[in-house]
């Protein structure tokens, strides 16, 4: 039996001017080799065609009606990130090189998300004043200027606290330091974006008028966000999906094996530092010995629960420092499996991948693993500013030192 095959929409550039905005659709770009190309700008007339930050009205002024994100996701330094499965988008801002002040930027992007995301923890009529609706779109390829349309953001999220929301953060390039936003929204639950509302919004006019999707209005009057949930339905990864496909990853990974080469045991205490930052609410973790380790390179605990009132749940991980092509197979993952308690739950983490019989098994056998790859790695360190191999150099010489 012959499968069907999906059809990705996709709306021409001389159609742009008239299309609604569709969740996942491809927009495509002129070709005639300039900015004129820009599909954006076709779309919604008047945001520009060049930068992240692209809207209409003026930050500065507080008189923006609607605001479009643009990542290329190609920026390494700055991790723009689309979680799909939970709705969580992460925005950096515009201050990304030294020599100006967090909100003196050419395109005011900073202010803009300042005042947004204040205006998002006021009234029910500050949050229709002061935030606007904005676009998210993401460069569609290597080349050529085509776009997909990637969602209806709103400013935070349901689980977030307000630092976690909007942040601060410093970075530094040749020794100079300075501060830039990081940002986090979550994509509404909404698949279409009628062209009538943003003809609408471009007039000046109420927001939550004509064409306003009613995630929009519910979250603009009592800031409740219905976030679009994408829960994967590929449950196994391919050697390619589990290792980074930039050179700047691979030599992130590779500046890790080469540190503890030769001691890869050492590895242990990095890995678990990998773990925290996947998961947060990871508590006291004991690195075992290696003479003693029973088969589990750390035990520790994971909190649920309110803060006052806490509850644990003990895991134990594993770690392997291996290289590209030495994938973790069903020997090291059965031994792990073998020492979890009844509600434990076990951690492995490699700087390689897993090969696909260890995948199924965890799957269908329902074992309580999680399963962390390079690519996993990679991602996590880059989330939280070490994007480089010399960074990651730096973070592991300050954090696991040679020891005699």
């Amino acid at each position: 039996m012959t499968l069907p095959v999906a059809i990705e929409p996709h709306v021409a550039f001389t159609d742009l001017r008239t299309a609604d905005l569709v969740v996942d659709a491809l927009y495509a770009g002129g070709t005639n080799g300039n900015s004129g190309d820009d599909p954006i700008s076709k779309l919604i007339a008047g945001v520009g065609n060049q930068g992240g930050f692209r809207y209409a009205g003026s930050p500065t002024k507080r008189t923006v009606r609607l605001a479009v994100l643009y990542t290329s996701g190609g920026e390494v330094d700055w991790p723009d990130h689309l979680d799909v499965q939970t709705g969580t988008f992460t925005y950096y801002g515009d201050n990304k090189t030294p020599g100006r002040s967090l909100h003196d930027t050419p395109r005011s992007g900073n202010v803009l998300l300042r005042d947004a995301f204040a205006a998002s923890h006021g009234t029910p009529v500050e949050r229709g004043a002061g935030v606007p609706p904005f676009f998210l779109f993401e460069k569609a390829g290597p080349t050529g200027r085509s776009v997909r349309f990637r969602g209806l953001l709103a400013p935070g999220g349901p689980t977030m606290t307000s630092d976690d929301e909007l942040a601060a953060i410093w970075r530094s390039t040749a020794g100079q330091r300075f501060q830039n936003y990081r940002s986090r929204f979550t994509v509404l639950d909404h698949d279409r974006i009628p062209r009538s509302w943003i003809e609408h919004l471009l007039q000046g006019r109420d927001p939550l008028g004509d064409g306003c999707p009613d995630v929009w209005r519910t979250w603009a009057q009592s800031r409740v966000y219905r976030p679009l949930l994408a829960p994967s339905t590929t449950a196994i990864r391919s050697k390619t999906d589990q290792l980074p496909d930039d050179s700047a990853g691979q030599a992130m990974l590779d500046e890790i094996r080469s540190y503890f080469r030769g001691r890869e045991h050492a590895f242990e205490a990095c890995a678990v530092a990998v773990w925290r930052l996947i998961a947060p609410a990871t508590g006291t973790v004991d690195v075992t010995r290696p003479s003693r380790d029973g088969g589990r390179d750390a035990v520790g605990s994971y909190a649920l629960g309110p803060p006052a009132a806490p509850i644990s749940i003990d895991f134990a991980l594993e770690a392997k420092c291996y290289g590209p092509d030495n994938s973790v197979g069903v020997r090291e993952v059965s031994r792990l499996i073998s020492r979890i308690r009844h509600r434990n739950f076990g951690v492995l983490v490699t700087t390689s991948h897993f090969n696909r019989q260890v995948q199924d098994e965890v799957h269908e056998d329902g074992h309580p693993i999680a399963l962390v790859c390079g690519r996993d790695i990679t991602d996590a360190l880059r989330q939280h500013g070490r994007t480089t191999s010399a960074a990651v150099r730096d973070w592991l010489q300050q954090s696991f030192p040679h020891t005699q």
